[in-house]
């Protein structure tokens, strides 16, 4: 009996950074033999679509991908024969919006703040010079990730101890919500990681008329939404060799990679493709 089709979700700024080029050597061949049985490679990331956009020119990536930790999903035109239901056209793309526009959550950081009587400066507050020397993104990245359609980033000007606490608690009545991240704080209003990759299985079964199984591969706790969301979660080590124990913790079936970065991504890619031969 043959096996399901698959799908394939990733968060490509970890392992295929934009500034970088390392995926051209250790995952071309396994991208090639993606393409060639028609298995999707569907991002899933904190980023922008416009970061986004850079990945994907580079690796010829032509698949449905989700942005900003779950605030959008971005079809291109054509991809399935016909528009998802619900979607918007922007550009080339059916775009379908989980979260709230950027110009609400900028504006909505703010009432917050100044109702918590907390100091705040999000991305909206800086040039793009200002977000690289915070970031420590190149320059050319950090406008990239300037053009925000759903989430805010910010930083607490002062303590974030209590200040964290009551920006929160002033953000909750409006539906807002703040997330830690690795590097900036993330104010956003309806993001759905699940939701997002939920609507693109749904898509790709109708589009084959059956039953398709899908694969998470990451490595970080930010990414834990994804590779729940995901049939069956493979988790990568760290760069120093060790696993995100609060992702394993949070994860406890998923299985575990030996090696890590795009070599073992690559590596768990061609293990899951295995299973249609």
């Amino acid at each position: 009996m043959l096996s399901l089709p698959l799908v394939v979700f990733t968060d490509p700024l970890d392992l295929f950074p934009p500034q970088g080029r390392s995926w051209e050597s250790a995952a071309a061949e396994t991208v090639h033999e993606m393409a060639r049985r028609s298995v999707p490679l569907v991002f899933v990331s904190r980023g922008t679509r416009a970061e986004l956009e850079v990945v994907r020119r580079k690796m010829g990536n032509q698949h449905p991908f989700i942005t900003e930790s779950g605030g959008g999903l971005f079809v291109p035109e054509g991809h399935f024969r016909q528009r998802p239901q619900g979607a918007e056209t922007i550009r080339h793309y059916h775009q379908i919006s989980f979260a709230r526009p950027y110009a609400e959550a900028c504006s909505a950081l703010d009432e917050a703040a100044q109702e918590a009587g907390v100091e705040v400066v999000g991305f909206h507050h800086m040039s793009a010079r200002e977000v690289a020397e915070n970031s420590g993104l190149p320059p050319r990245i950090a406008d990239l990730a300037r053009l925000r359609e759903y989430d805010e980033l910010f930083f607490f000007a002062g303590e974030e101890g209590s200040a964290s606490g009551r920006l929160a608690e002033a953000a909750r009545p409006g539906g807002w919500k703040i997330t830690q991240g690795e590097r900036f704080w993330h104010f956003s209003g309806g993001g759905n990681v699940a939701g997002a990759m939920r609507r693109v299985m749904e898509l790709y079964r109708t589009a084959r008329h059956g039953r398709v199984r899908s694969i998470a591969i990451g490595a970080n706790r930010h990414q834990a939404p994804m590779l729940a969301s995901a049939g069956r979660a493979v988790v990568l080590p760290l760069s120093n060799g060790r696993y995100d124990e609060e992702l394993l913790e949070s994860l406890p079936a998923a299985r575990r990679a030996e090696t890590g970065g795009v070599e073992g991504w690559s590596a768990t890619v061609l293990a899951a493709l295995g299973a249609d031969a």
